[in-house]
């Protein structure tokens, strides 16, 4: 019971704190990846392929005995590691002696010559890359979406924002293209994070690999062999060529770096989406019986971009936890990086996997209302069109300094009629009141032609596609990114 008289059951699930991440917003196959099974399960695999290639490499250990170990890799029991952790302090030590006694045979030679990041490190880094592989996938399907979504509206007049004042006309695909481009910068950062993710290998406590050299009787040669062989069998063609205790954790600044950076392009391509929704320019899918609001009934919230923005602002954040853990690494080690890593790496894959889930489902089904973009053109093109009143009215023999004058004038009526009065611009039908205008009465609506202001954005969209967008989503098979993605609300 607790001091306030409520009575808890502390062994209930609902009693204890579960991470959203987990709980709501991740996917099965990214949890597990960061899950327990999977972390001492590597473990297991590791000791295996130490033993391995230290048999290849002459010390005795027969086959028997990684067979033996082979056969144990996933019945883990993890309440006798709890109980001997809390006895020993030490979870590798801890999980050893687990295994040494499913594995007696085979006990002599576990963890032979290792220490315990030799585990801890090289599992983690195995995480890693399956973890970028992972996000790689889901980053393809969006770039897959948003690809279709420009194309299909490369050639939709809307108007442009700088400053988020009324610029020059854009194009619906147009603007989409810089959301896509952030994201193939991502694809592309991802791509080389685990082109460039080495093995610690097997190096020792200090990373001299000491311990090693004295199982071979000096043999240096072996040991490099040892180093490299064990990488090998873990899915690695490097090591790094230097380590402390730990691989350098400027590693996992790299890492989170990049998945903080693609944070970044999702939040500012969620803040677009919602600035859009506010005009009702663009929304994102609408379920039939999704609530926008508990008192509202007429909303419509973009609430999956709000959670993408809200995931993002998480995953950027992490990156300065990456960065001091880094920085405060004295000399060969030390454990201060341990808790703050457990944390940091996994909410940084779990936010971005998160994040991604969503902005699939988002970009699967953008609603794009052109009739409210058009509004908003007509609204605004009057403005824009002056100069090209101009050049046809001295096409027609007039003085430029003169209709500049004019135009400059109606302009400024029909503005107060819009900002003080609250009215629509009307300097069209000032121009058409006005005689001097009327040589280019009869041109106004073609002058007016909203596609002519657009200028090629639509023949960029399409050389973007072909030229820069195309060649990255090769690398993926596009079956599996045409998948529909349900969201949970």
């Amino acid at each position: 019971m607790s001091s306030n008289g409520e009575n808890i059951d502390y062994g209930s699930p609902y009693s204890n704190y579960v991470s959203p991440l987990s709980s709501r917003y991740a996917s099965k196959e990214m949890q597990y990846n960061f899950s327990d099974q999977k972390k001492f399960s590597t473990w297991r695999k590791l000791w295996i392929n130490l033993a391995k290639a230290q048999k290849e490499l002459g010390l005795q250990i027969t086959q028997e005995q990684i067979g033996e170990m082979e056969s144990h890799i996933y019945d883990i029991d993890f309440k006798e590691a709890s109980e001997e952790e809390r006895l020993t302090r030490h979870d590798v030590m801890a999980h050893v002696h687990v295994f040494a006694k499913q594995c007696p045979s085979a006990a002599p030679i576990i963890h032979l010559g290792a220490t315990s990041c030799f585990v801890g490190d090289n599992t983690d880094l195995i995480i890693l890359k399956k973890g970028l592989e992972m996000l790689q996938q889901k980053l393809a399907a969006v770039i897959f979406n948003l690809s279709h979504f420009c194309e299909d509206y490369r050639a939709t007049p809307a108007l442009g924002f700088t400053h988020l004042q009324p610029a020059q006309l854009t194009t619906v695909g147009k603007r989409a293209t810089l959301w896509l481009f952030d994201l193939l910068l991502d694809e592309r950062a991802l791509r080389r994070a685990v082109e460039d993710l080495r093995f610690r290998g097997a190096k020792g406590t200090t990373g001299t690999q000491a311990s090693f050299l004295q199982l071979f009787n000096g043999d240096g040669e072996k040991v490099k062999k040892l180093d490299k062989k064990v990488a090998e069998l873990s899915g690695f063609n490097n090591v790094y060529p230097v380590t402390g205790q730990t691989y350098s954790r400027k590693v996992d600044l790299e890492v989170v770096s990049v998945l903080a950076s693609l944070g970044s392009s999702i939040h500012k391509m969620c803040s677009d989406l919602r600035l859009l929704a506010n005009m009702k320019e663009i929304e994102e899918p609408f379920e039939r019986s999704q609530i926008g609001s508990s008192a509202m009934p007429y909303k419509r919230n973009p609430m999956r971009s709000e959670r993408c923005c809200a995931l993002a602002r998480h995953l950027i954040a992490l990156f300065s936890n990456a960065a001091n853990t880094h920085s405060v690494q004295w000399l060969e080690r030390t454990l201060d990086d341990s808790a703050n890593r457990r944390i940091t790496l996994a909410e940084a894959f779990l936010s971005a996997d998160a994040a991604l889930i969503t902005l699939t489902n988002v970009t699967q089904g953008l609603v794009v209302h052109s009739k409210v973009i058009q509004r908003r053109i007509n609204q605004e093109l009057p403005f824009m069109s002056a100069e090209n009143i101009i050049m046809a009215m001295v096409k027609k023999g007039g003085d430029r300094q003169v209709c500049h004058e004019k135009i400059r004038v109606l302009s400024q009526e029909a503005g107060d009629q819009v900002k003080i009065h609250g009215k629509e611009n009307d300097l069209l039908d000032r121009v058409r009141a006005d005689s001097y205008f009327t040589p280019i009465v009869n041109e106004l609506e073609s002058i007016l032609d909203s596609s002519t202001y657009i200028g090629r954005a639509p023949e960029q969209v399409i050389e973007f596609l072909e030229s820069e967008v195309k060649p990255v989503l090769a690398l993926y098979d596009l079956k599996k990114l045409q998948k529909p993605v349900n969201l949970t609300i």
